[in-house]
């Protein structure tokens, strides 16, 4: 081991105590420059049963209050204990806020309230170590916004429907809450938390320059990293300056026995959280197998009836087809037997008429009217005969 692990708390409290290394990291990673920087207690007493929090590193800068804390172990609670970190950063404010500048008024007590308009916004960044919360990006940032904003993102009718017209003028009734000033309400999307998840940044192929950090704190895991691993480090001043407090050379026994037990509790953490990896894949699976059988079974309805319809219709063109095979042989042969009927009356009628005409002893008027039909068909009929 050429370098002592930057990750681990002891080395990363070390490392970051230094002013002008805490300075260069934040320059890096906020993309500002930064005029002036003020440590500030890490740990403190938040209630009155003397409850304790500390965090590995806490500073005030030009305008803003930053915490940043290194979180490498497991630990289900991580949001809710870094948001209440943030909560706190904003409640230890209170100690330098200055009293409003009122006119004394005996036994007035607003005479020594606070004046709030002092009180700055908290940056909290966690570094993580091995978790991403399920994130693939480098960062994940968390502010206050008003809720018509996460309203307008959640209205799946309004992002469904064709109208533009009607989603910009929603869009437009949000960027107004947004950009709202009065009384400062935009200090409110000022306080952020920030999740830097190392294991996705180090695999970011895209320049960033705050990447080099968490490069330089990967390589220093490695048990067996050597003097060669750093070599393009070393061209930095700054971090020159943070190798040097943590070279293996200028470690001390108690250093050392710290990193031995680091090691045994990272084993029996990575231990416990396979555990609870197994037994969360086991209830996912059988919960997997509960969902899926139930959306197999609505999906395979769906399907059967959509085949079964298919079916229903081919089978039901076959039998209309025989069965109108069958009423068309029946009507046709009633309708066959009709005009046949009729035929064979007309043309008995026809045959009389020629006899008639024959014998001579009618006219074509008489004749006519025996056989009731018009004259004119009688003639038409006598002068067939005569060609």
């Amino acid at each position: 081991m050429y370098l002592a692990p930057l990750n681990y708390d002891r080395f990363f409290k070390k490392v970051f105590s230094h002013t002008h290394i805490a300075k260069a990291f934040l320059e890096d990673f906020l993309d500002v420059e930064i005029e002036e920087i003020t440590l500030l207690e890490r740990t403190h007493l938040l209630t009155n049963s003397a409850m304790k929090i500390e965090v590995d590193f806490r500073c005030k800068i030009e305008g803003s209050y930053i915490i940043i804390d290194m979180q490498q172990w497991y630990k289900p609670d991580v949001v809710r204990r870094f948001y209440l970190y943030h909560c706190a950063a904003t409640a230890l404010q209170l100690s330098d806020l200055p009293e409003k500048k009122l006119p004394i008024i005996t036994d007035d007590k607003r005479a020594k309230s606070l004046d709030y308009q002092n009180v700055e916004p908290v940056l909290t960044l966690i570094w993580m170590v091995d978790d991403s919360l399920q994130f693939t990006d480098n960062l994940a940032a968390y502010t206050t916004a008003p809720e018509i904003a996460l309203d307008f993102i959640h209205n799946q009718a309004l992002w469904a429907e064709n109208d533009l017209s009607e989603l910009l003028l929603k869009r437009e009734i949000v960027l107004q809450a947004l950009q709202n000033r009065h009384k400062d309400l935009d200090f409110l999307r000022q306080n952020r938390l920030i999740f830097m998840f190392q294991n996705n940044i180090i695999k970011d192929t895209k320049f960033t320059k705050y990447r080099k950090w968490f490069e330089f704190a990967e390589k220093t895991r490695n048990k067996k990293n050597s003097a060669k691993d750093f070599v393009s480090f070393k061209k930095e001043p700054i971090f020159n300056d943070l190798m040097r407090m943590i070279l293996k050379k200028s470690l001390d026994d108690g250093d050392f026995i710290y990193i031995e037990s680091e090691d045994e509790h990272i084993k029996l953490v990575n231990r416990f959280t396979e555990g609870v990896r197994k037994d969360a894949l086991a209830e996912g699976i059988e919960i997997g197998l509960e969902k899926g059988e139930q959306i197999g079974l609505e999906k395979g309805e769906q399907i059967g009836l959509e085949k079964g319809e298919q079916i229903g219709l081919e089978k039901g063109e076959q039998i209309g087809l025989e069965k109108g095979e069958q009423i068309g042989l029946e009507k046709g042969e009633q309708i066959g037997l009709e005009k046949g009927e009729q035929i064979g009356a007309q043309k008995k009628i026809i045959e009389g008429i020629q006899k008639a005409l024959k014998r001579g002893k009618l006219s074509p008027t008489e004749i006519a009217e025996d056989f009731e039909v018009t004259t004119q068909f009688v003639q038409q009929i006598k002068a067939e005969m005569e060609k």
